[in-house]
């Protein structure tokens, strides 16, 4: 368990995440005033003192430390819907910012969204931003007449998620994001996806589409890297961003396993590239993984490409079936990891004083055009 971390102050605080986020706006409970063992158990009293009046929410990739305090547990869309649907006056998002943004985006005018941790960040998320999108934009407006349907996953901020509801887009979750893409398609001719690449490639071709059909626009390079004739011809251009946690299972990773223990069936999340979750026996959404596993039967043995947490909590749910991460390195989401018990700690005493910090607060005008996105997609889903 690590709990240790300490900054000084303890101010209420409302930031938005497209501002910088400084250390000093941070809560402070120091080691010396709280051991370990006496921050979980003044986190157990709060979070039982307050539960009439706080919902926390907990991402399948958090420690387990934080997950012990969660209402809900899921993923990206489960904890989406969870927000839209919770009546408690306060909602803990224990995840990372942009699904914090997206519980502002939904919740009730006399709500409240809290995010323990103000860094919790999203590396795939940062990989996108509005300046590039609009150049991206209109990009592809000067090289095609087709109409294109511009999707982006939820692992975005909330002015990505508004450039989708006002270009008649829609927002997706690993878990439906083929049905997302089949809507879009019947919106359009063509789909600009970001800024995952790699669940846009691996659902896609699921669907059917060749990869000779696919290109990448990369921010970085003049024209994303692409010719008008490539644009022409691709029906799907996908966006140069992918997870650091996920980018870290490899084909070699999957050979390893077929070699060494032939009788492992390899189950990947979707981010993962297109050569493992192509080799794997079978890939899914967080929620996929976890039911296949579960169904299962006893003696089954899984080699797991998706973040560590989940791997080692899904073993010690499952003890009768040999589960194992994939990598030997033991992929972690080092941001989820930011939520820490005494954050969490924190948060909770400044509410129970009457002064919250750490609140998530999503503008107006973003929040309305987000919003037409998010529930565009609730709807489909």
């Amino acid at each position: 368990m690590d709990l240790k971390l300490s900054v000084n102050n303890s101010k209420t605080t409302s930031i938005n995440f497209h501002d910088n986020v400084k250390d000093d706006y941070l809560p402070s409970i120091s080691e010396a005033e709280l051991s370990d063992e006496k921050v979980l158990n003044e986190l157990d009293q709060l979070h039982a003192e307050l539960r009439d009046q706080v919902i926390v929410l907990g991402h399948h990739y958090q420690q387990d430390d934080i997950i012990r305090y969660a209402d809900v547990t899921g993923d990206s869309l489960a904890l989406a819907r969870e927000a839209k649907a919770s009546t408690r006056r306060y909602i803990m998002f224990c995840g990372v910012h942009f699904m914090a943004e997206t519980a502002d985006i939904l919740k009730r005018l006399d709500q409240t969204v809290i995010l323990p941790d103000l860094h919790a960040g999203c590396s795939m998320a940062d990989m996108a931003n509005r300046q590039y999108i609009d150049q991206a934009w209109s990009t592809l407006e000067q090289w095609t007449k087709a109409r294109v349907i511009p999707v982006t996953y939820i692992n975005s901020d909330a002015k990505l998620k508004a450039f989708v509801g006002d270009h008649h887009g829609v927002i997706c979750t690993s878990s439906n994001a083929e049905k997302i893409i089949r809507w879009a398609f019947a919106q359009g001719e063509k789909l600009l996806f970001f800024p995952d690449q790699h669940l846009g490639r691996n659902t896609c071709y699921k669907m059917g589409i060749p990869l000779d059909q696919m290109v990448v626009y990369n921010p970085t390079m003049w024209n994303g890297g692409l010719t008008p004739e490539q644009v022409h011809k691709a029906k799907v251009i996908l966006w140069y961003g992918y997870c650091s946690v996920h980018q870290g299972f490899t084909l070699e990773h999957i050979k390893r396993i077929r070699a060494h223990r032939p009788e492992t069936t390899v189950i990947v999340h979707p981010e993962c590239c297109f050569d493992v979750t192509h080799n794997a026996d079978v890939a899914g959404s967080t929620n996929f993984i976890i039911d296949y596993i579960r169904k299962a039967p006893a003696g089954t043995s899984f080699a797991v490409g998706t973040e560590i947490n989940l791997v080692n909590r899904l073993a010690r749910e499952f003890p009768d079936k040999t589960i194992f991460s994939l990598s030997p390195y033991q992929c972690l989401c080092t941001t989820m990891y930011r939520i820490r018990p005494r954050w969490l700690l924190a948060t909770y005493r400044a509410i129970k004083a009457g002064s919250p910090i750490n609140i998530i607060r999503v503008d107006e005008d973003t929040k309305r055009s987000a919003l037409v996105a998010l529930e565009r997609m609730l709807a489909i889903s």
